[in-house]
């Protein structure tokens, strides 16, 4: 009786850490490595969704130019995703360089 209640708990205790763990794992395995190769240049996207681009990199910190006379200090953990160079995020999405521009 209580062999059968074990083997259905590491049953799914294993599901749970294929299914959930795991793939949690991976993600924070890949931003961790994007915020250790970040560089002076890149343009990223903050997980707050400010877009700019470093301007200067520190151990802890980074600068980034989010306007032409704006420059914030984050935390370098709070870097998502880095921007393709043709303005595309990893994911596909794009930016729209025009919105939020007043006429």
């Amino acid at each position: 009786m209580y062999v059968g209640i074990v083997v259905w708990f590491v049953v799914v205790a294993g599901f749970f850490w294929l299914l959930i763990l795991r793939p949690q794992q991976r993600r924070m395995a890949a931003v961790r490595t994007l915020q250790a190769e970040l560089r002076e240049g890149d343009e990223v996207m903050t997980t707050s969704g400010i877009y700019g681009t470093i301007v200067t990199l520190g151990d802890d910190t980074l600068e980034l130019r989010i306007a032409p006379n704006a420059v914030i200090k984050v935390a370098r953990g709070a870097v998502g995703q880095r921007v393709t160079a043709d303005g595309e995020l990893p994911d596909g999405a794009t930016i729209d360089p025009d919105e939020g521009a007043e006429e």
